[in-house]
């Protein structure tokens, strides 16, 4: 691990200690939460799209966890705002281990992944493609 990964360190904890977009939203279009019960991470996810229904307007987060599940949830919230419903859908693990910037271990992933299956699964239940009230990453 070199100079970049200790970057990518600071950024993590920059958005752990100072997170973008934390807070309730008035009237969101949708609003889902999920935990990782392994963990104790809980986030509830509030998303405002365009006029087109499609495209994401802004998000905000609210929730608690460790620092990885936080920082996830802040810098997922400023990846997503001009993003489009399918483009969200299409979000994979390795997405959002690359926009966190450090190799995540296989007991973290859960953590840095949550914010993005909760958002998914927001937009999911949004479109009425799913019913569930909550999010939960279960152990494998």
């Amino acid at each position: 691990m070199g100079l970049g990964s200790d970057m990518y360190r600071q950024q993590i904890l920059d958005h752990y200690k100072n997170p973008r977009n934390k807070g309730e939203m008035s009237d969101p279009d949708f609003s889902h939460t999920g935990e990782n019960p392994s963990c104790g991470d809980t986030i509830t996810v509030n998303v405002s799209l365009e006029d087109d229904g499609e495209t994401i307007e802004f998000v905000t987060f609210t929730g608690n966890g460790c620092a990885i599940s936080q920082a996830s949830a802040s810098m997922l919230s400023e990846k997503l705002r001009g993003m489009t419903l399918s483009e969200l859908d299409a979000m994979d693990t390795d997405d959002v281990t690359e926009m966190l910037g450090v190799d995540i271990s296989p007991m973290r992933i859960k953590c840095a992944v949550l914010a993005r299956q909760v958002a998914q699964d927001g937009a999911a239940i949004h479109r009425g493609d799913i019913e569930i009230d909550r999010t939960t990453t279960e152990e494998d």
